[in-house]
């Protein structure tokens, strides 16, 4: 039988490394990128498409799914995997993030956060329990424990706060994944590092996230708005405050060139809307920058977006097609792009791999992050 969870490095080149996770519903080939799979779908796409384009594993919402359809009635349909169509790893967050930038109303106290559904109104509390329970009725592969973040320009004092309040949820999450038997159903548990930008808080939290024990760690609280030199800078120092041997999931990111200069500093794993909410407002993403097919200059383009892309779009359809489709809101087009930027996602993070293996990752990713910034300066 495959292993509940098993992080192998293969090779390394400067901090990146190149490495494989094998759980019992597949192997994850790392550095990863994971579609976001919102409400039980990654929009625009069928699985068999998504997996096509190359992706091991997709993100799961906890905060969505417990509110639609809910977490028991999944559970009552088989599971989040049966119940989608996905039969590789899912990763379920924790909600927490969601809780807080959605809703109208929320109350963080030692228990939790009590919050208003954006759906209905109707009340609700998330704790740390509550979150392993709904991950673990989804079914997830791997569960991220509850925590809190707050942004970079928060006051000092919460900030710490925040932290310390993540470290003591993240035990309550390990005790509660471990009461309720995901382990022995074959799943894994992350941590995830909190404290903003500051190098001694995240060390503090680190620290106290090793003490626990986790199967894995993330980075969270970045990517919230404090802009992409501050997060450089942040990681610049807290992936090297977390185990060596154990994968790192950088939270909520991001844009190419984002990816490629955390991979370079010691990230594994990542997830992100962009592609395909770009993807479906008209933004395809290719080596020479994002381009926007709603532009004119498109209107009689007969190139693929990208010559020389394998993907469905690129392979058989014009961007003067696409640039038809978008501009008269026909489905097509958003299933088309959406598709276009999931191969693009995933042709990077090959390329990534392979670089990392073969001891060039500095040339590929200088020539990557010049080529791509190029036009993206212009756009």
């Amino acid at each position: 039988m495959p292993p509940r969870f098993a992080f192998t490095i293969h090779a390394t080149d400067g901090r990146a490394r190149l490495g494989t996770i094998a759980m019992r519903r597949g192997e994850i080939r790392t550095p990863a990128f994971m579609p976001v799979g919102t409400a039980a779908t990654v929009k625009a796409v069928k699985p068999e498409g998504v997996r096509a384009a190359g992706a091991d594993i997709i993100l799961g919402n906890t905060y969505h799914l417990m509110l639609r359809p809910g977490a028991e009635r999944v559970a009552r349909l088989g599971g989040l995997h049966h119940f989608m169509g996905w039969e590789r790893p899912i990763l379920t967050d924790s909600g927490g993030y969601q809780v807080m930038s959605l809703s109208d109303l929320t109350k963080v106290t030692e228990e939790g956060v009590s919050f208003k559904s954006h759906l209905d109104g109707s009340r609700n509390m998330l704790s740390p329990e509550r979150s392993i329970e709904v991950q673990r009725l989804l079914g997830s592969d791997i569960v991220m424990q509850f925590d809190q973040l707050v942004p970079a320009d928060a006051p000092a004092r919460k900030q710490v706060e925040a932290m310390e309040r993540s470290l003591r949820w993240a035990r309550r999450s390990r005790d509660a994944f471990d009461r309720g038997g995901a382990h022995a159903e074959g799943a894994a548990l992350f941590g995830i590092q909190q404290g903003v930008l500051d190098e001694g808080l995240r060390k503090r939290s680190a620290d106290g996230l090793i003490e626990i024990g986790f199967d894995g760690y993330a980075v969270g609280g970045l990517a919230v708005g404090e802009g992409q030199e501050a997060m450089l800078g942040c990681l610049d120092f807290a992936p090297g405050q977390l185990p060596e041997h154990k994968p790192r999931y950088l939270m909520g990111v991001g844009k190419p060139d984002d990816i490629v200069e955390a991979v370079v500093r010691g990230i594994d794993m990542f997830d992100c809307v962009l592609p395909t909410r770009s993807g479906r407002t008209g933004q395809a993403f290719t080596a020479d920058g994002p381009i926007n097919i709603r532009n004119a200059s498109h209107a009689e383009d007969k190139e693929a977006i990208e010559p020389g892309c394998p993907c469905p779009a690129c392979s058989r359809y014009s961007r003067a097609y696409l640039h038809h489709l978008v501009r008269s809101g026909e489905i097509l087009g958003a299933m088309l792009m959406t598709e276009h930027n999931l191969w693009f996602y995933q042709r990077m993070m090959q390329g990534l791999r392979e670089a990392i293996g073969e001891g060039r990752l500095a040339d590929h990713a200088r020539a990557f992050l010049d080529r791509y910034r190029r036009r993206s300066k212009k756009a």
